[in-house]
């Protein structure tokens, strides 16, 4: 028999908690390979890596996502989890390493290096923020959906943020036409009823001059 010892009732992410076995010995629970692959794309984004890393990494977790609890457990004990499409080797050791209840190795070499101590003056600077005023999204030529670039902005404390992908006019940049700036709107609209009270104000970049 298991039971959820008092550190997930603590207000801990399912991530950190552990169990009890019927022994009463305390053993590290699975994590959520999905949350892990997320957190891994986020890191790599905010370092600069190359659009494709990122990628690799988000789309694992929608594979990831997509599947039944018992299905990746077994493919991760089967070693097929590569046979998934859009699941490889690295991507696969995350989860393997997940739901053995261990933090990816992927992902402490990404956490060591993740934080720089700010001087007083900047971390004041960056308290007063409330949102970013200028975004690209996929849709255009940024590399992150729009979902995950606001679920970003809220979890570091934002209350909004303002989506301004490329007008048609920017045609190397995927510019939106208005039948895909509609569609895009219906999007906006559905993800701020969900995250509310955060918002995503919607604009665009125009080129003017031309």
């Amino acid at each position: 028999m298991l039971r959820i010892v008092s550190s997930c009732s603590a207000g801990l992410t399912p991530a950190a908690c552990h169990v009890r076995n019927g022994y009463g010995e305390t053993v590290a629970a699975s994590r959520d390979p999905v949350a892990d692959l997320r957190r891994i794309a986020f890191l790599l984004e905010r370092a600069r890596e190359p659009t494709y890393r990122v990628k690799a990494f988000r789309n694992a977790a929608n594979v990831i996502d997509a599947l039944a609890d018992d299905d990746v457990a077994t493919r991760a004990t089967d070693g097929t989890l590569t046979k998934l499409a859009g699941v490889g080797d690295v991507t696969a050791r995350c989860v393997t390493e997940s739901l053995a209840g261990e933090v990816p190795v992927y992902l402490r070499r990404l956490e060591a290096t993740e934080d720089t101590p700010l001087d007083e003056a900047t971390a004041a600077l960056r308290a007063a923020l409330r949102g970013d005023c200028h975004t690209h999204s996929d849709w255009s030529d940024g590399g992150s959906p729009i979902d995950e670039m606001a679920r970003a902005a809220r979890d570091i404390g934002h209350e909004y943020v303002v989506l301004t992908d490329h007008s048609p006019r920017l045609t190397v940049a995927n510019g939106l036409s208005a039948e895909r700036l509609e569609k895009q709107l219906d999007v906006v609209a559905a993800l701020n009823e969900e995250l509310a009270p955060f918002r995503i104000l919607t604009g665009i970049e125009v080129d003017i001059l031309d």
